[in-house]
């Protein structure tokens, strides 16, 4: 006797009701042993690479990242990440990451490990230094003379990994200093 194809739908729907009424209901569970993110401390970010500011949710056991994934709340990205920022985890966890500043004196061939209080002043005494030799008080045009008070050898380039308020502090100190070349990496 052949099968029709009448039977064989007839047959299928039969077993496939079989299989519904008989199995037991499957239970979810936010922590549930397969998850690898199971008792991890998360926190959310943005990704620092572009201008987009695609959200991240950080995963972290004992202060060290162990996950990095997209946010699927975030309204920019909703859990989608680029190249870039998908490989965002093996920029934290390298190896080859510089923990320690390195430092290498002009005209020196070598690199010497230096500690951060000495690198931050080192940073103030050269802007500072460059502050002195580049401020321009006044300019004349047109026969008068304008207070300016700008700083001509210094420029501030902004990140996408800045949130307004961080924003809004690093141009108000890029004001104090008297920068007049201030840019962010959105416009560029």
């Amino acid at each position: 006797m052949g099968v029709t194809r009448r039977n064989f739908l007839k047959g299928g729907g039969i077993a496939a009701a079989g299989l519904a009424v008989s199995a037991k209901p499957a239970s979810a569970n936010v922590d549930g042993g397969e998850l690898r993110t199971k008792g991890l401390q998360s926190s959310t970010t943005v990704c620092p690479y572009c201008a987009v500011g695609c959200g991240m949710i950080v995963h972290t056991k004992d202060g060290r990242i162990v996950n990095i994934e997209g946010d699927p709340e975030h309204p920019i990205n909703r859990g989608s990440l680029c190249s870039k920022g998908s490989a965002l985890f093996q920029v934290a966890n390298n190896e080859r990451r510089l923990t320690k500043v390195q430092y290498r004196a002009p005209g020196s061939d070598r690199w010497e490990e230096k500690p951060w209080d000495w690198a931050m002043e080192r940073i103030a005494e050269l802007m500072k230094d460059s502050r002195d030799r580049n401020f321009v008080k006044t300019e004349t045009r047109d026969g008068k003379d304008y207070l300016v008070n700008r700083n001509e050898g210094m420029a501030f380039l902004g990140a996408a990994a800045l949130d307004n308020e961080e924003c809004y502090l690093w141009g108000k100190f890029a004001r104090a200093m008297g920068v007049s070349y201030l840019e962010h990496q959105a416009r560029i």
